[in-house]
């Protein structure tokens, strides 16, 4: 059966691959399934028949056949547990392989994301300054014992796994702010992921569409 994802029509970010629809392309070239990409809109988000796959009117989604599913961290996980590659065979490894799943989204994302509404959104309101090294204390306190953890090792618990995969893609997020380089083995990290294949296939897939002429 075919798989469709969908994407922004134009991403807000440029290109970067820091849009969620990245992560999804990641899995399925981890995997070697093929898909299909629906764009859209900012606007058409909003609309009924997006709005019918995503409640919340974001992206990505998933369909495949009779099933339609969201969030970004739902549709990793299905694509892992129904194919080779991104989860180990071993039950305990496999577990842990979920737990940073959990961790890359729960843990580490939020405040990131904090920093994004920080830098940008609320600029300009007159606390901003105030408010700023705070949400970038609350991200070192997570990127510390995240580094303690990693080590000198090459993924988080041995092989890759779809914790990685997610790991990775939050933490790409924070290279323009600067704190990633306060870490010198987490930066090495965030690397070592953007340089596997599938990576490249993805970030490129997603880079044509909102930069063809590049």
């Amino acid at each position: 059966m075919t798989i469709t994802i969908t994407a922004f029509e134009q991403s807000p970010d440029g290109g970067k691959g820091l849009a969620r629809d990245t992560r999804v392309r990641w899995a399925l070239e981890e995997v070697g399934r093929s898909y299909e990409t629906r764009l859209v809109s900012l606007a058409a988000m909003k609309q009924p028949a997006h709005l019918a796959l995503h409640p919340f009117g974001q992206i990505p989604t998933y369909e495949e056949g009779d099933l339609a599913i969201f969030e970004t961290g739902a549709i990793v996980f299905h694509i892992a547990e129904r194919h080779p590659g991104l989860l180990p065979p071993d039950e305990n490894a496999r577990a842990r392989a979920i737990m940073w799943m959990f961790a890359s989204l729960n843990t580490i994302e939020p405040p990131i994301l904090d920093l994004t509404t920080a830098s940008l959104v609320e600029r300009d309101r007159s606390w901003a300054r105030e408010r700023l090294p705070l949400v970038e204390d609350r991200i070192r306190s997570r990127l510390g014992p995240l580094s303690s953890r990693l080590g000198d090792v090459d993924w988080l618990d041995g092989t890759f796994s779809a914790g990685d995969l997610l790991m990775v893609s939050v933490l790409l997020r924070l290279r323009a702010s600067g704190l990633l380089d306060e870490f010198p083995n987490l930066a090495a990290y965030v690397c070592r992921g953007e340089a596997r294949p599938a990576y490249q296939r993805a970030f490129e897939a997603q880079y044509a569409i909102n930069c063809p002429a590049a």
